[in-house]
């Protein structure tokens, strides 16, 4: 599961991090400046008296012994007595060195030695002061307790700081947020300052008003081809019945009126099932299932053009849908008719149950991948072959479901073909 990276978790996590980044880099940057500054200041001490000591030492060599610093200690060793120089010493070029050795108190202990190598006397001065390691263990505990808290106080202050500057967005969110609720629209721009804040609340108002706009445009333009379609389809169909009326038609004739009837039936339905996409609304009807599919699948019988597919019907006594017939009948005829387009032989098998309709074929089948994207819009699966159709009645059928809260599939038989089930949840008995 992907952490959500909040933005204002990554405000206060970015002010904890320059807070603690600033604390730590003065600590160091302390220590460091401290330490450089104890040697150039105890180094330039010890070489003076190194000279002084020297100096006193070949101006009287007897009285010569006292160093003038506090835990300073001063040595001297003749041409003869070099062999007695302690063996950390001995190879030590002139000059200031920084040593570890055996302290007063029987412990290791940093010491700085001064170092002056004449050809007859080698002179050597060491400065040892324990408390120095006391007072820099002292000041560098001091540092990091800095730096903690520091560190923590930055975070108090991203804190604050990120609920003062995420507030407006999060208003923002809100405000957006419950125009999901159908609540009416308001401007937004108009509660927010004239900042980034604002300007985006601004550019949010006018995308809005833009797609409010295609909307209505949509739906208008949906509902007007609806209501003007209804009219000519009711006179092609008039003028279908009253043709078939006629005794002395011929069978040719006949078959040929029927297909016109049942064409103009389907594009009213179509009709009437795209006026309620448009709108939003569900349509509330008592339709009969069973003498639905019963229709749905005479229709089909006569486009099967001499195919060796059977078309049967199974269930369905007494099952009642809450839905206009025009809905029942684009959502059942599409699935019955991709079944029976795809079936070049064989059967396909209507099963009406109370909760659900579920259509067997014997077709191709189809892979996974098609199972998946079946209902998108355009989609055609790989089964399709060079047969018509821009797989939009699929995606029709899918949209109805959504609006009516019924769900849809199509998998593929293991014995070969597909089902397809559209489900109602239970129907009215």
């Amino acid at each position: 599961m992907r952490y959500r990276r909040r933005l204002r978790s990554r405000l206060i996590v970015s002010f904890g991090l320059l807070g603690f980044a600033l604390t730590a880099t003065f600590a160091l940057a302390t220590l460091y400046l401290r330490e450089r500054a104890e040697e150039q200041v105890i180094g330039t001490a010890l070489v003076e008296n190194i000279n002084d000591y020297a100096r006193q030492f070949y101006e009287d060599p007897a009285g010569a012994g006292g160093v003038p610093l506090e835990n300073i200690q001063g040595r001297v060793f003749s041409r003869a007595k070099f062999a007695n120089v302690p063996p950390e010493w001995a190879d030590l070029p002139n000059g200031v060195h920084q040593l570890v050795g055996e302290g007063e108190a029987g412990r290791d202990v940093p010491y700085k030695l001064a170092v002056r190598k004449d050809p007859d006397y080698w002179f050597f001065v060491r400065y040892e002061n324990p408390r120095d390691v006391d007072t820099q263990q002292r000041l560098t505990w001091a540092l990091v307790g800095a730096v903690v808290v520091f560190s923590f106080l930055s975070l108090l202050l991203g804190l604050w700081s990120s609920r003062r500057v995420m507030k407006p967005v999060s208003e923002l969110a809100r405000r957006i947020g419950d125009l999901r609720d159908g609540r009416e629209r308001k401007r937004l721009a108009e509660r927010f300052a004239d900042d980034e804040v604002g300007q985006l609340a601004a550019a949010f108002d006018e995308y809005a008003d833009r797609l409010s706009q295609s909307n209505r445009r949509d739906r208008e333009f949906n509902a007007d081809v609806s209501h003007e379609l209804r009219t000519p389809l009711a006179v092609i169909r008039g003028a279908a019945e009253l043709l078939l009326a006629k005794p002395d038609l011929d069978e040719k004739t006949r078959t040929r009126l029927k297909r016109i009837d049942r064409a103009a039936q389907q594009c009213t339905d179509l009709t009437v099932a795209l006026l309620m996409l448009s709108r939003n609304e569900r349509g509330r009807g008592h339709t009969d299932v069973r003498k639905l599919v019963e229709q749905l699948a005479e229709a089909n019988r006569a486009q099967l053009t001499g195919k060796p597919v059977a078309i049967a019907i199974e269930g369905g006594e007494d099952v009642y849908v809450d839905a206009p017939e025009a809905v029942l009948a684009v959502a059942i005829g599409n699935l019955v008719g991709n079944a029976c387009k795809y079936t070049q032989s064989g059967e396909v098998r209507i099963v009406v149950a109370p909760d659900r309709v579920r259509i067997y074929d014997t077709g191709p089948g189809l892979s996974a991948e098609d199972a998946a994207r079946l209902f998108e819009r355009g989609y055609r699966g790989s089964s399709a072959g060079g047969t018509s159709g821009g797989g939009i009645g699929l995606s029709i059928v899918s949209r109805l479901c959504d609006l009516y809260g019924w769900e849809v599939a199509v998998a593929p038989r293991p014995e070969g073909g597909a089902v397809a089930t559209l489900g109602y949840g239970r129907a009215d008995g």
